[in-house]
């Protein structure tokens, strides 16, 4: 896979649990500074700046200088093409589980 490509894409930015995790944390309140991310995570302040920035090249994150502090903020837009590409597997698991019930009530 094409590296740029790799930087922009949603799916390889939500592949890492941390990542994950940090998705969850800034979808809970308005924006937090790294000082405050980091006590989540049992690694350092550049870990989870690393983090961040793969989040941040995916779109999933921005963030702004408040003086010395850089606070960051969940942008969900991208989450879209996740959903949009779970909901086709949703709507195949859905037809399964009809299919099966029907077996199953016969």
């Amino acid at each position: 896979m094409n590296t740029i490509y790799q930087k922009n894409d949603v799916f390889v930015a939500i592949a890492d649990p941390t990542r994950r995790k940090l998705i969850h944390l800034l979808a809970s309140t308005e924006e937090l500074p790294l000082h405050e991310l980091t006590p989540y995570f049992q690694m350092g302040r550049t870990a989870v700046s690393k983090h961040l920035s793969i989040l941040k090249e995916a779109d999933l994150v921005t963030n702004r200088k408040i003086g010395r502090e850089t606070r960051y903020r969940l942008n969900a837009t991208p989450l879209q093409e996740v959903k949009d590409w779970l909901s086709f597997y949703e709507k195949f698991w859905n037809e399964k589980a009809l299919l099966l019930k029907n077996i199953v009530e016969e």
